[in-house]
């Protein structure tokens, strides 16, 4: 159970850790009301928990992300908490009487809580959104193996055939703007029902076009419905699962992202080599129409605020007069707060973030590297397997089974990475640094160096064997998906309640780029031969490598003195950890340091609280 669920309440209204929440007021049905002084909009606390796409989300923080010029999200929540405690310590405030009709959960265990539902149910959710995730990146790469046999229906080049690819990869660009903000609007199950129906609607366009216009426009709205799995998912995830929980589930649902577009050539392939082009697009319409069946039959709504106004409403039709003033704090955010208002700082808030964050530019800048690797590859692949080779369109879209086993393995490395990383968040009480995400980043860099020459070198001559660029898929797809994992983990645990908006920057640019990348990949490859075209991607893989490193020997004083939108909270616990002598005070963070004596102390604090509880069971028994 989160920490945040486990806090009680003081005779003022403030809250207190060990302590169960006292009731405020009881509604005609036996429903407790509860009041939580200083709490920030909740359609803005969701920010705290989004990944969109990727993103992820994060526990809900209590910040709001649209902080006045000036100030960062902590210096806001401080603010907040000496009013509420103000106002706890008077009692005259007028605004007493409202909070104690605010409806909130039942008590920390409230069945309804979709943090309480069980561990089975949770990742039964976490599957589901997980494989609508898998549906839209398959949907992504599978028509790149159409291009040929598109051109020649429609009279075009490859170049232009290659946008059936590219534009819908741009499509990724807008869906941020429109599915984030609804969501926290409107929740999390009506967006997924929309914006999945809508994407199997546009496919239908598809293989029906009659001209290549219509082929594209449908391809990219298609592309904006699909972006909804990937920027609303991270935020389903974060609605159920706590820190460490979100982690694992973390790795499931980027495992996702990866292994579709790794998917998506191969059956492709092996369909227009059997059938039309056209079946490849009918094949994704039947893929998108489960998956909504899925979504109406088994996915509920699972955005606290959301639920807690349906709440608020049930009270209020149960006894019109008595509970008439009960209310949910997200219904009067929505109203003090325009939709239009809303959506236009959801546009405006990430590009100010992305041009004032040196870590999120850098950051930016390397994923959108890395994402754009992903997709030159179902380009760079037929130059390899087929120019050079000859091997057949069904065949040879098989080496793309190397990245998918890459990416399994990557997801599997970070799950490794994620336990130990259980025991730093026991010892930073849930906030461990953003740095200590960075291990699968620093390690993949060397990685994608590595795949991007031996591909390179190994597949410019036929007489080289077929299984060195086969090979190469291996480093490339695991360290693809080990520094997405672990950069975008460090976007959300850097910015907190901002970490919404910055992955919607991230996502807007890396997708714009990677939609860019298949128009000129085949050229790219072909002129300067794959031996160089594959080693100037290793070089730049090279230059972008150190990043990770940097920021994690540097990361806390960057964020300190060179950041206005992380909060630094383990900084403040740093600090505690350091009075207290489990660290070093004012020591310069050597690799992997602190992190084993943090985890050394996690442990020994575990074994002690172990030891307690069996003596205190011990001692109840005798």
């Amino acid at each position: 159970m989160s920490s945040d669920r486990q806090s009680g309440s003081l005779s003022d209204g403030t809250l207190t850790p060990g302590s169960p929440p006292t009731p405020k007021e009881t509604s005609s049905s036996g429903h407790s009301v509860y009041n939580t002084p200083g709490e920030a909009p909740a359609f803005l606390l969701d920010r705290a928990r989004t990944s969109k796409s990727i993103p992820g989300h994060q526990a809900g923080t209590g910040e709001s992300e649209f902080a006045p010029d000036g100030g960062k999200p902590g210096q806001q929540q401080a603010d907040q908490d000496d009013s509420s405690d103000e106002r706890g310590q008077g009692g005259k405030n007028d605004d007493e009487g409202q909070d104690r009709k605010k409806v909130e959960w039942d008590g920390p265990d409230d069945p309804q809580n979709p943090q309480n539902f069980s561990l089975a149910y949770k990742w039964l959710l976490t599957a589901i959104v997980s494989l609508l995730t898998l549906n839209v990146t398959f949907a992504s790469s599978a028509p790149s193996t159409t291009t040929e046999a598109i051109a020649a229906q429609f009279g075009l080049t490859m170049v232009q055939s290659q946008l059936v690819t590219s534009v819908f990869l741009w499509g990724y660009c807008a869906g941020p703007f429109v599915w984030s903000a609804s969501s926290e609007i409107y929740g999390r199950r009506p967006i997924f029902i929309i914006s999945m129906g809508c994407y199997a609607l546009f496919i239908i366009g598809q293989p029906l076009a009659k001209n290549p216009e219509t082929l594209f426009v449908t391809r990219f709205l298609s592309g904006v419905c699909a972006s909804a799995p990937l920027t609303n998912s991270g935020g389903l995830i974060a609605d159920i699962h706590d820190t460490v929980g979100k982690g694992l589930a973390m790795s499931l649902f980027t495992a996702a992202v990866f292994v579709g577009p790794s998917l998506g050539p191969i059956v492709g392939s092996y369909i227009v080599s059997k059938w039309r082009w056209e079946g490849v697009f009918w094949v994704l319409l039947a893929f998108g129409g489960c998956c909504w069946l899925i979504i109406v039959l088994f996915l509920p709504e699972t955005f606290a605020p959301v639920l807690l106004v349906k709440k608020a409403k049930r009270l209020r039709k149960e006894n019109p007069e008595k509970n008439k003033d009960f209310y949910a704090e997200h219904e009067r955010l929505t109203t003090e707060n325009s939709t239009f208002s809303i959506v236009k700082r959801t546009v405006v808030t990430p590009f100010k973030i992305l041009s004032m964050e040196v870590i999120l530019m850098l950051i930016t800048v390397y994923l959108s590297i890395v994402y754009a690797v992903l997709y030159a590859l179902f380009e760079a692949y037929p130059v390899i397997f087929r120019d050079l080779r000859g091997i057949s369109l069904g065949m040879s879209s098989l080496p793309f089974l190397s990245v998918l086993v890459g990416a399994v393995f990557g997801a599997a490395a970070n799950i490794v990475l994620n336990h130990r990383y259980r025991h730093l968040s026991h010892l930073w009480k849930g906030t461990p640094p953003p740095e200590e995400r960075l291990y699968g980043a620093i390690i993949a860099g060397p990685l994608l160096v590595a795949g991007a020459f031996i591909l390179g070198w190994t597949g410019y001559k036929p007489s080289i064997s077929v299984w060195g660029p086969i090979i190469a898929g291996v480093p490339l797809g695991a360290s693809i998906t080990l520094v997405f994992i672990s950069l975008q983990a460090f976007i959300i645990d850097t910015y907190g309640a901002y970490s919404a908006s910055a992955l919607a920057a991230n996502t807007i640019v890396r997708s714009a780029v990677a939609g860019a990348f298949p128009l000129f990949t085949v050229q790219f490859f072909t002129g300067l031969g794959v031996n160089w075209a594959a080693s100037i991607v290793g070089w730049v893989a090279l230059a972008l490598a150190p990043v990770p490193l940097i920021f994690y020997l540097y990361g806390p004083r960057i964020r300190k003195y060179g950041s206005r939108y992380a909060p630094c909270k383990d900084l403040e616990i740093r600090s505690e950890l350091e009075e207290q002598g489990v660290l070093p005070k004012d020591s310069v963070r050597a690799l992997g340091g602190e992190a084993r004596t943090g985890i050394e102390e996690a442990k020994r604090q575990r074994a002690e609280e172990r030891r307690r509880s069996q003596g205190e069971e011990a001692e109840k028994q005798a």
